[in-house]
């Protein structure tokens, strides 16, 4: 584990350093302060000091599940490191890789391949939440944690090494049943919209045997959402 006062993207340096293979599984990389930090399908990620950015490496061995399916890990092993913050607090996982804590968005999760390793970027309001439009967002310390960056990481970092762990022992089917348990209620109504700005909505019909979403239209069709974002009501 190490910690940078400031970097541009913690994913971006680890990517560097798994192209020249000289990063190992189990590594996480923090940055005190990112000044180029990225979401999901390129958005620019704010990042003030006093949150926490960080990624680590899954080296893809033969057996494992699809890639894509560590981004049910992250938010497991997010939701674990954030319940034990606020063991009280409303909190669900909302697909693909979403926290909500009190019905607003509290944190980001970005995978990227490089070869045969995936890096796991992670960032989590702690002391900030910065201004997402169109969305809620919250901190850990808005909600009344005591906690820094560096201490929820040390409690992620354990709660990630043990999914990553159950994710290859027992498999994705196990794995999805319990993120499933942790997540937005069958029967919940859901949108989805996709690159292009099409938006389907209806009910959440639980998750297809590779991660998708199961989407129940209003006239009792069932599709499978593999791509894009959900917003849930």
């Amino acid at each position: 584990m190490e910690t940078v006062a400031e970097t541009a993207s913690t994913n971006a340096d680890l990517k560097a350093l798994a192209l020249q293979e000289s990063v190992s599984e189990g590594f996480w990389l923090r940055a005190v302060q990112q000044t180029g930090g990225v979401g999901r399908r390129g958005r620019k990620w704010e990042s003030p000091q006093g949150n926490l950015y960080c990624s680590t490496v899954v080296g893809m061995r033969p057996g494992d599940p699809a890639p894509a399916s560590l981004s049910f890990v992250a938010g497991l092993a997010v939701h674990a490191a954030i319940r034990s913050c606020l063991p009280d607090t409303p909190m669900i996982l909302k697909w693909p890789n979403d926290i909500l804590v009190s019905d607003s968005k509290i944190c980001g999760i970005l995978l990227e391949r490089v070869g045969n390793q995936v890096i796991v970027g992670i960032g989590v309001n702690v002391a900030v939440a910065p201004e997402v439009e169109g969305r809620a967002v919250t901190s850990l310390v808005a909600e009344g944690a005591d906690i820094d960056a560096a201490s929820l990481l040390e409690r992620l970092a354990g709660a990630f090494e043990q999914w990553v762990a159950q994710w290859r022992q027992a498999g994705l089917e196990d794995l999805l049943g319990k993120w499933q348990n942790l997540a937005h209620a069958v029967g919940t109504l859901v949108t989805t919209s996709d690159d292009d700005g099409e938006k389907i909505t209806g009910e959440f019909a639980g998750l297809e045997t590779d991660g998708a979403l199961r989407l129940r239209k209003s006239d009792g069709t069932l599709i499978a959402i593999r791509a894009g974002d959900v917003s849930i009501g």
